[in-house]
């Protein structure tokens, strides 16, 4: 495992250079891929996965929800590496439904990218990255009941995404946009029920 992604273009390279013979690509590999010692890149890797067309594949949303409530929740408890289940670890993803999505995203990696920078950095720090954690399990418990509407998940996977990049970027405003978004999506979960 080399360094943790820089940005979103880089991430999906990432996970597009993962890629090997087979015509699965399992979470194990994604998550070698990217790193599983910091929040930031994995929440970026799962914001991307619900954020792109793979989040039509029925299932993957709640599997990426558990992922995210799992991590989470460790990073609540502070621990300084994350337990997967090997069980998750194990899933696979169609390695050719991967390179479609990577190949759908980096347009709109690339437009992202050019505008996130470090600023109100203080939204990044320790306290933040908990709080920021509290969102993400609210967000992964919504997930499952927005699975009925097809493609409701992608606003969640752009709340993971924001504060992925957030954290990794250390843009404290991809913080503030990813808290309206969860907002939104957990009201839009509630109103399910």
């Amino acid at each position: 495992m080399g360094e943790p992604p820089r940005n979103l273009q880089h991430l999906l390279a990432m996970l597009r250079d993962a890629s090997g013979d087979d015509d699965q690509l399992s979470v194990r590999e994604m998550f070698d891929a990217v790193g599983r010692r910091s929040f930031g890149p994995v929440l970026l890797l799962c914001g991307a996965i619900v954020f792109s067309p793979l989040s039509g594949i029925p299932g993957l949303s709640s599997l990426v929800a558990a992922l995210v409530l799992l991590i989470a929740l460790q990073l609540l408890l502070r621990r300084s590496h994350f337990w997967v289940p090997e069980w998750l670890l194990r899933r696979q993803v169609g390695e050719g439904a991967v390179r479609r999505a990577v190949a759908v995203m980096l347009p709109v990696a690339r437009f992202i990218d050019r505008l996130v920078h470090p600023r109100l950095t203080f939204l990044t720090g320790p306290i933040w990255a908990r709080m920021v954690a509290l969102a993400c399990t609210l967000v992964a418990l919504a997930m499952p009941p927005l699975e009925v509407l097809p493609f409701a998940n992608t606003a969640m996977g752009a709340t993971l995404t924001l504060f992925g990049l957030a954290l990794i970027t250390r843009d404290g405003l991809l913080v503030l946009l990813g808290f309206s978004i969860c907002a939104g999506g957990v009201m839009l979960a509630l109103s399910l029920f």
